[in-house]
């Protein structure tokens, strides 16, 4: 069964915010892929993330942080980034910040 794929705004602007063209591709490619089994891929996540899952790419540096809604058959991408663990930069900091002002649910 093959999954709708949809990004938030949000999302839309991490991704635009890629520099580099190549990993840009790597991340549309990746988020692509979550088309098929989507809850077979990623990790589910846990705490104030909890519902989110994390994939990741590009040589395991990016995180791309998705939702499934399986009723809907979709999965909505909320978010992306680099994994920098202890810098206010990190992904899951910023998903967290994200979360507590509603970005990560807007469409």
């Amino acid at each position: 069964m093959s999954w709708k794929v949809e990004l938030t705004p949000t999302a839309r602007r991490m991704l635009g915010a890629v520099a580099d063209r190549r990993v840009r591709r790597l991340l549309a490619e990746r988020i692509d892929g979550l088309a098929h089994d989507p809850e077979q891929q990623g990790k589910p996540l846990r705490g104030e993330l909890a519902g989110l899952r994390s994939l990741r790419a590009v040589g395991q540096r990016y995180r791309i942080l998705y939702r499934v809604e399986a009723e809907l058959v979709r999965v909505l991408v909320v978010g992306m980034g680099l994994r920098r663990e202890g810098s206010r930069k990190d992904i899951y900091v910023l998903a967290k910040k994200l979360l507590r002002l509603r970005l990560l649910d807007d469409r």
